[in-house]
């Protein structure tokens, strides 16, 4: 246990030196919140009240999609895993540990749009503070499971890039974030219902915590533990 810990440490202190999360976790999330925010609550005062929940919602889709799944290959397409074997270091061990430090960079980040916004754009805090971090750690742990499996599951650096916009600017745009879904064609609107983003940007809302919310993200994070341990089998 105290060498798993000394990892997660360690992936800490690498990741916190890593200019691509520096970027997707924190650079891009912040500009696309200084600008869009100010934006938005002056084209539609309302989406003050829904502000904090789509900032975070496009800075977790940001930094689980694009910035997460990078690390991966490098350890998992690499000599690293030759390393992992030879000291018999359980294969699990290392994407647990850019899985936690992950979450916590995102964590931090959400964090700081959270007293951000208020300050800057106005934006109402939510209601229920405890089910409104419950419900961002839920989301941030769904679509962190979904960066592993394409992490795992791509080998080569470009088609990651590829697939995770594809992945990325779907959740973004479909999710109701940006505009209302009911403006969208509904093939558009049903599309989207199966990003998760769509469903954990409702969670956030004010009477959003619900079973019917709640449901399609714990289906999907299951269905994403299965896949990575499947994909771990096939590397070992």
């Amino acid at each position: 246990m105290s060498g798993f810990w000394y990892g997660t440490a360690l992936q800490w202190k690498l990741d916190m030196r890593s200019k691509s999360l520096l970027v997707t976790c924190y650079l891009v999330p912040l500009i696309f919140f200084l600008l869009m925010g100010g934006i938005f609550t002056s084209i539609m005062p309302e989406m003050k009240n829904t502000l904090i929940p789509a900032m975070i919602v496009m800075s977790v889709s940001m930094g689980a999609f694009i910035g997460l799944p990078p690390s991966l290959i490098e350890t998992y397409a690499s000599d690293i895993k030759k390393v992992y074997k030879a000291n018999g270091v359980p294969l699990y061990l290392g994407l647990t540990a850019m899985f936690l430090s992950a979450f916590t960079h995102l964590m931090i980040m959400c964090m700081i749009l959270f007293f951000l916004a208020p300050i800057l754009f106005e934006a109402a805090l939510p209601a229920n503070f405890p089910l409104f971090f419950l419900a961002l750690a839920i989301y941030i742990l769904v679509s962190l499971s979904i960066g592993c499996v394409l992490g795992l599951a791509v080998k080569n650096q470009s088609k990651l890039t590829m697939i995770a916009q594809l992945v990325f600017l779907p959740s973004i745009m479909l999710s109701g974030i940006m505009f209302p879904i009911d403006l969208l064609p509904e093939a558009f609107e049903i599309i989207g219902k199966i990003f998760p983003a769509y469903w954990g940007y409702r969670l956030m809302l004010k009477d959003g915590f619900t079973l019917e919310n709640l449901w399609c993200l714990i289906f999907v994070f299951i269905i994403a533990l299965t896949v990575c341990s499947l994909l771990l089998k096939r590397k070992k």
